[in-house]
């Protein structure tokens, strides 16, 4: 999923000037600076990593991806049978409470899905569409049934999106209001969201795991700018910081009194392309535009060698990852001569670009670049991010660089979200191919992984030769933090372990 929201300036400003004015001041409790604020509690609502990687920490998962981000394990539900026609999982749910002290019930867990399933509101629907009837058969048992057997379902039931809520909270609280102060089913509760400067969030008493947890409690701390967020953890003013540029990873590891953390992730950066504006609509157009940007020199200046060139929408290291699948070579002769053809040769973009993102605006100035050398003439047009994302759900952009990380093992997720969607557009890029949605439904299917794998396969070929988007390079999650912090991690999948973080 992506992350946009910041904003910059004065805001950065005033967070720099209150980190010090912080109950954080108080042992055990870690500081950790963000770009950005979240948007919502209410797990349905988002796709976006500035809140899971919050909430993933509020609220408990019935099964969770584990540290390696390699495979499943236990969460809420503490052991789970599978019927022998893959139609019916059935679900033993812990005896634990809510952070308000009510009980966790198979009720509550069977409430969340068909939310996720049936909410006009929620972002996930289709991912869920395959449950039948999810059904609390007493207390602690959980019995989904499925319309079709389903090869990712297990993988889904650990998305933080589909995290159990309070049925009764949600009812009688309304979405809203659960939205802004949740009732916890994780390892820690939201005492305050001071809306654009921090969450702060306390210890949740009642987690089923509640001696794993060895902070008080845990401050996410908006600070837009880059440069401003690194500085206050080199002065001691926040434990902890994410996203930190890469021009600074060297400086940094420098620094005695920090750690540098550079952790596997399943991020892919690539560059949105509208294909509902004009001549984007083409799919000779779009592969001029491929042709047009040459990905290992984006590689080399704007990541510092950190990153690697991308090649597929799956990306490498993850579960059906297309090794060999086409990557085509930077040439921009061939692709003026590509625009000609179909008769875009006096092409003019419109490139909406983060305004205070180091990277982002590096990586603009640079395709610009690029684009000219192909008589593509691409205006940029730097936003503040806290409009950013409005404007690509609302399609008023030509070009962006986006980002993803896979929130599930299994590659249906991120593949449903940007080849096979009938909402949000295909993640913002209103990309169209009905064999391609009609293949990714089949996938989500099959129960032979070597079908399964062909079948992921030419769907990276389908996407790469429509060019739904632009692949530019993978990376990883590159954070700072203090000496005195132990084990602040993220696994591939993005999720932060607070559980086990120490401050010293």
């Amino acid at each position: 999923m992506t992350n946009r929201w910041k904003s910059i300036g004065l805001a950065a400003m005033l967070a720099a000037l209150t980190l010090s004015a912080s109950y954080a001041e108080a042992a055990g409790v870690l500081t950790i600076g963000r770009r950005e604020d979240s948007t919502t509690f209410d797990p349905i609502k988002t796709a976006q990593n500035i809140d899971n990687w919050v909430f993933s920490n509020v609220y408990d998962v019935l099964i969770r991806v584990d540290k390696t981000g390699t495979k499943l394990e236990p969460g809420l539900a503490e052991s789970w049978t599978v019927s022998d026609d893959g139609l019916t999982y059935t679900l033993k749910i812990r005896d634990t409470k809510f952070s308000d002290g009510s009980p966790l019930t198979a009720e509550d867990a069977a409430f969340g899905l068909l939310r996720i399933r049936d909410d006009p509101a929620s972002l996930w629907s289709d991912s869920y569409k395959v449950i039948d009837t999810a059904v609390a058969t007493d207390a602690h048992t959980l019995t989904i049934k499925l319309k079709n057997p389903s090869a990712p379902f297990l993988s889904t039931l650990a998305l933080p999106n589909a995290s159990v809520i309070s049925k009764k909270g949600m009812e009688s609280l309304g979405a809203e209001a659960y939205g802004e102060k949740p009732i916890a089913s994780g390892a820690f509760v939201v005492d305050e969201w001071r809306r654009g400067d921090r969450v702060i969030l306390k210890k949740n008493p009642n987690f089923w795991e509640a001696d794993r947890v060895k902070l008080d409690g845990v401050e996410w701390i908006s600070v837009p700018d880059d440069n401003t967020r690194m500085l206050n953890v080199q002065a001691g003013e926040l434990d902890a910081a994410i996203f930190v540029p890469f021009s600074r990873v060297e400086e940094l590891k420098k620094d005695p009194n920090l750690n540098v953390d550079i952790d596997a992730s399943t991020r892919e950066d690539h560059l949105l392309i509208n294909h509902a504006h004009g001549a984007l609509g083409e799919k000779e157009v779009r592969q001029a535009l491929d042709l047009a940007i040459d990905k290992k020199a984006i590689v080399d200046t704007v990541t510092f060698g950190q990153g690697t060139v991308a090649n597929s929408y799956i990306p490498k290291g993850a579960l059906y990852h297309y090794a060999d699948n086409l990557q085509r070579p930077y040439d921009p002769a061939k692709a003026k001569e590509m625009l000609a053809a179909a008769g875009a040769s006096d092409l003019t973009l419109n490139y909406v670009v983060r305004a205070g993102d180091e990277v982002d605006e590096q990586t603009a100035v640079l395709v610009q670049q690029q684009l000219q050398k192909a008589g593509i003439t691409a205006n940029l047009q730097k936003v503040d991010p806290s409009q950013e994302w409005d404007m690509l759900v609302a399609g008023d952009y030509d070009i962006s660089v986006n980002y993803w990380t896979n929130d599930i093992l299994d590659p249906d997720q991120k593949t449903t979200f940007v080849l096979g969607h009938d909402s949000n557009n295909n993640y913002l890029t209103n990309y169209k191919n009905e064999a391609v949605k009609e293949l990714v439904a089949k996938a989500r299917l099959e129960l032979d992984p070597k079908k399964r794998e062909e079948m992921y396969v030419n769907l990276q070929r389908m996407a790469k030769d429509d060019v739904n988007w632009i692949d530019l390079y993978y990376s990883p999650y590159i954070n700072v933090s203090r000496k005195s912090i132990e084990n602040f991690h993220q696994n591939p999948l993005g999720r932060f372990f607070l559980e086990d973080t120490v401050k010293n």
